[in-house]
């Protein structure tokens, strides 16, 4: 099912869903988190996104990636599942995501040099000087990343 959140929403409207998503962190060499500035709601978050139907976490993350990144990346390590991802979009959806979230390492493709559907802007940041970023999940798997650095 290619897009089955678009489905699932055809069929519900705007009622609030319980979704899950994989959240991805690719770092550079001084630590800094690659971020993407999102055309939906214009602030930050980590690349990645919803499952589709029949989709692993892992594949979603991979699948995912690329599509907000450019990357082709290689799951390194699981960082945690976190369900208090609360978000009301501007068309009106309204969620709860669970996440896995993962550290990635980037293996391939390149970082997206225009903006897409999905993301306008992707941008390397230090951990204590982030941008305005989606939710408070996407605070919280940051500061999960901040911990597991020792930063």
């Amino acid at each position: 099912m290619a897009n089955y959140i678009k489905e699932i929403r055809e069929l519900v409207g705007h009622k609030p869903l319980i979704l899950n998503a994989a959240a991805g962190v690719a770092t550079n060499d001084q630590h800094e988190v690659l971020l993407n500035l999102r055309t939906d709601t214009h602030n930050w978050s980590l690349p990645g996104g919803y499952l589709e139907y029949g989709e692993t976490f892992d594949q979603a993350m991979v699948r995912e990636y690329k599509e907000d990144a450019g990357l082709d990346v290689e799951l390194v390590k699981s960082l945690g599942i976190f369900d208090q991802g609360f978000t009301k979009y501007p068309n009106g959806d309204v969620t709860q995501v669970i996440s896995q979230l993962y550290l990635v390492k980037p293996i391939g493709g390149h970082t997206l040099e225009s903006a897409t559907d999905e993301t306008l802007d992707l941008k390397y940041f230090p951990l204590d000087d982030l941008p305005p970023l989606l939710n408070q999940q996407t605070t919280d798997m940051l500061a999960a990343v901040q911990a597991y650095f020792g930063d």
